[in-house]
C-alpha cells in the first residue's frame, strides 16, 4: 500500500524521500523491523488474551522429559506470524506483482486450515485435530492455484538468452593472428516455462518438458503436479518438525535467508548474467515477502525460545512450509528444497521410515517393532536423554549448514 502511496506522491508532486520506496532494500529493511515489532509488541498481547480463553495445547503423555510441563501452554501462536508477515507486506509489497499476491494468498490458505486443526484440537476437545484427508486437500488445493498461476498468468516469464556466434580475432604473445569462436548474447525475450534448476550440474536447468516429450499441455499439467508435490510435502515436513521449542520457527530462518538472496539474484539481470542462472523478471520483489517473514520468525522466537511461553500450532507451522515451497517454485528452485529444508525432509523421511517399517514387521512377526525410539527424528533423541535445548540447537546449526550448502551450488557445478 505504502509502495503505491509514496509511488504517486513522487510522480504527482516530487515529494522528497517519496522515492525511497522505489528501491527494494529500503522497503526489505523497513519490512523486516516493523515485522519484528508487530511479533514482540502485539505477541505478548495475544499470549496473555490465549491465557484469558484458556486456549491451551493439550498434551499427550508420550514419555518424553519435561512434557507434561507444557500442558497449559497457549497454542495457536502462528496467529502472531501470520499477522507479522502480512501485514508488512502488504504495506510496503508491490502489490500488482504477481508474486507477491501469490505469496500472501499462500499464507492465508494454509493459515486458515493450520488455524481450523488447531480449533478443532482446543474447542472441540479432539487431539487428532482436522482430518488427515481435509489437510491434504487444502495442500493440494494450494499447489493446483501456484500450479495454474505459473502457467496461465502472462505476468510470469523468464527472461532466456538468444546468443549468436561471432568471431573474433586478436594477436597471441607470437604476433600471430588468432581466430576465436564464441557465443555473444544479442538479446534476450521473455518465455512460458517450466524449467527449473538441478544443483551441482553444469548447464544445470531442467525442463519437465522432457518428461513430456515436448507437449504443452501434458507439460503443465506435470508441472502442477510437481507443485503440488512440494507444497504438500514441505508443509507436511514443517508440521511435522514443530515439536520442541523454537525448533521448526529458528531452523526456518536460514532457510528464509537463503531464498531472499535467490530472490534477489534471480531478479537481477546482471547478476543472474554474472551467475549463469535464470533470470526472473520481478522476483526481487519477494525479498520483502522474504524480509518479513524472517522478522515474524525471530519475533516469535521472543516468545516460542525455550521454556516457550506460546507454541505457533498448526497454524503457524503448515503456514510456514507452505510459504517456503511456494517461494522455492516461483523462483524456480524447488529442486534445491531437499538441500535447503533438509530438516524437514529428514524428519518426514524418519516418521515415513518408522510407520512402515513397523507395520511390515507386525505383519511378518506377528509385533511391530521400531528403527527409531520413536518419531519424528527429534523425539528419538529426546528418548536418548539429550536435552532439549541442545537438540534444539544442533538442529539450527545444520540447518545454517545446509544454507550455506545451497549458496554454494551458485558457483559449484
Amino acid at each position: 500500500m505504502l509502495y503505491h502511496l509514496f509511488k504517486y506522491l513522487d510522480e504527482a508532486f516530487d515529494m522528497p524521500g517519496a522515492g525511497m520506496f522505489q528501491y527494494i532494500s529500503f522497503r526489505s529493511a523497513t519490512a523486516i523491523i516493523i515485522s519484528l515489532l508487530i511479533a514482540i509488541i502485539f505477541g505478548r498481547r495475544i499470549i496473555d488474551f490465549l491465557q484469558r480463553k484458556q486456549i491451551g495445547e493439550t498434551i499427550r503423555n508420550l514419555g518424553l522429559e519435561g512434557q507434561m510441563q507444557k500442558k497449559g501452554t497457549p497454542t495457536m501462536g502462528g496467529v502472531i506470524i501470520l499477522l507479522a508477515i502480512l501485514v508488512p507486506t502488504l504495506l510496503f509489497g508491490k502489490l500488482t506483482n504477481t508474486y507477491v499476491l501469490l505469496m500472501i494468498i499462500s499464507t492465508i490458505w494454509l493459515g486458515l486450515i493450520g488455524g481450523l486443526d488447531d480449533y478443532i484440537k482446543v474447542f472441540r476437545h479432539n487431539k487428532e485435530g482436522l482430518n488427515g484427508r481435509f489437510k491434504i486437500v487444502g495442500q493440494v488445493g494450494l499447489g493446483i492455484i501456484v500450479g495454474l498461476t505459473m502457467w496461465l498468468s502472462p505476468d510470469i516469464v523468464v527472461r532466456e538468452k538468444v546468443t549468436r556466434e561471432a568471431e573474433t580475432t586478436f594477436i597471441d604473445k607470437t604476433g600471430e593472428a588468432v581466430n576465436l569462436h564464441q557465443n555473444v548474447v544479442i538479446d534476450s525475450r521473455p518465455t512460458k516455462t517450466t524449467k527449473t534448476t538441478i544443483p551441482f550440474i553444469k548447464d544445470n536447468e531442467f525442463d519437465y518438458g522432457w518428461l513430456t516429450g515436448g507437449d504443452e499441455k501434458a507439460m503443465w499439467i506435470v508441472y502442477v503436479l510437481v507443485a503440488i508435490l512440494v507444497v504438500t510435502a514441505v508443509s507436511n515436513g514443517a508440521n511435522l518438525t514443530d515439536g520442541l521449542d523454537g525448533l521448526v520457527t529458528g531452523v526456518s530462518v536460514p532457510i528464509v535467508m537463503v531464498l531472499a538472496v535467490l530472490a534477489y539474484l534471480s531478479g537481477h539481470i546482471i547478476y543472474a548474467d554474472y551467475l549463469n542462472i535464470m533470470y526472473i523478471p520481478d522476483a526481487g520483489e519477494l525479498v520483502v515477502v522474504a524480509a518479513a517473514i524472517m522478522g515474524a520468525l525471530v519475533g516469535f522466537l521472543w516468545y516460542n525460545s525455550y521454556p516457550a511461553q506460546i507454541f505457533m500450532g498448526d497454524t503457524g507451522s503448515l503456514a510456514i512450509g507452505g510459504v517456503i515451497a511456494v517461494f522455492a517454485l516461483c523462483l524456480r528452485k524447488e529442486l534445491l528444497l531437499p538441500l535447503l529444508c533438509g530438516i524437514f525432509f529428514v524428519e518426514s523421511l524418519s516418521v515415513m521410515i518408522q510407520v512402515s517399517y513397523f507395520k511390515y514387521t507386525k505383519r511378518k512377526y506377528g509385533e511391530g517393532r521400531r528403527i527409531f525410539l520413536m518419531s519424528p527424528l527429534h523425539h528419538h533423541y529426546q528418548k536418548k536423554n539429550i536435552f532439549e535445548t541442545k537438540i534444539v540447537l544442533r538442529f539450527w546449526i545444520i540447518s545454517l549448514l545446509l544454507a550455506a550448502m545451497t549458496l554454494i551450488t551458485l558457483k559449484i557445478r
